[in-house]
């Protein structure tokens, strides 16, 4: 996966999703708002797809140490 500039408001976005999930507590209102902040960075951006995006995101803030 190439590099891509994450912004930090998703890395932000994304932890807050993740610390509901691992709690059992994930909202719709939260997983909604993720996504919908990944479509519209990746629609501003050319070039990075709204997948690879959420995934390199993901990976940030699921797996640090890689």
């Amino acid at each position: 996966m190439a590099d891509i500039d994450i912004p930090p408001h998703l890395i932000e976005l994304e932890r807050a999703a993740w610390a509901e999930q691992q709690a059992g507590a994930l909202t719709y209102e939260t997983a909604a708002a993720v996504q919908a902040a990944y479509t519209e960075h990746a629609a501003a951006t050319d070039g990075v797809g709204r997948l690879e995006l959420e995934m390199a995101t993901k990976k940030v803030v699921r797996h640090p140490e890689e």
